[in-house]
């Protein structure tokens, strides 16, 4: 039975959809598994999703380049995605403008300190360079983040495995933090999560609540021009 499984596979794995069919099952299987949770944390779907096809890439041998060949349009959704954060952004217009200089100096400070803390825990526990430059702008939406791990010598794979971890622990983590830090202002709520969780915390603040929502999408989109513009300054000066 394992063999014909295995033959199975063996087959399956040269269709081109295989990657985009098992990557949407499993984000699907997450969310039910989510919802039936009453959106617990702990069992975000893109965690539960990662998890799972880890695992059957594992379990099957299939390299990453085999996967990835099939799954590549979700990666390019991200672009769309990304933009569609627009809309909740619009409808939130007023007390985005309102609060136009607090979000500025919240982006600066954020960008700065996710980036700096990175690196400094990293250096204490003996990391090499390369993995300092590509742990640096880990709290940046992956395709911003690999690009500057490459313009600054990381390593960009290294990189976006570091964006996931990032976006996933903060998802994860980050409301009972705020909860525990008793930030009560959705605004600042929301600016925490898209500017130290990127796309993936941006979500999470979108089932919360619309405006943390809204403010976590600017803070996303923000985020990544001040660390693109910021960070390879920071790194010469550092390096």
């Amino acid at each position: 039975m394992e063999n014909g499984f295995h033959q199975i596979w063996v087959y399956l794995s040269t269709t081109p959809l295989l990657g985009l069919t098992v990557t949407l099952v499993a984000y699907q299987a997450g969310m039910w598994i989510y919802i039936r949770a009453n959106l617990h944390p702990l069992l975000n779907p893109v965690l539960i999703a990662v998890v799972v096809l880890v695992g059957l890439l594992v379990v099957t041998g299939t390299d990453y380049r085999t996967y990835f060949d099939g799954a590549q349009f979700v990666h390019f959704m991200l672009g769309p995605a990304t933009v569609a954060l627009a809309v909740p952004l619009y409808q939130q217009f007023q007390k985005v403008r309102k609060s136009f200089v607090m979000i500025l100096v919240a982006i600066l400070a954020g960008s700065t300190t996710a980036a700096l803390s990175a690196i400094g825990v990293a250096w204490v526990l003996g990391s090499s360079q390369e993995t300092l430059l590509s742990l640096a702008p880990k709290s940046v939406t992956a395709p911003i983040a690999m690009g500057i791990a490459e313009a600054t010598g990381g390593v960009p794979s290294l990189t976006a495995v570091l964006v996931i971890l990032t976006g996933i622990l903060g998802a994860v983590l980050g409301t009972w933090t705020l909860n525990a830090l008793k930030i009560k202002d959705w605004r600042a709520r929301g600016l925490a999560m898209g500017t130290a969780s990127h796309g993936i915390g941006t979500a999470r603040a979108l089932q919360v609540n619309d405006v943390a929502g809204a403010f976590a999408s600017l803070a996303m989109g923000l985020n990544g021009l001040a660390t693109a513009v910021m960070l390879p300054l920071i790194l010469g000066l550092i390096f």
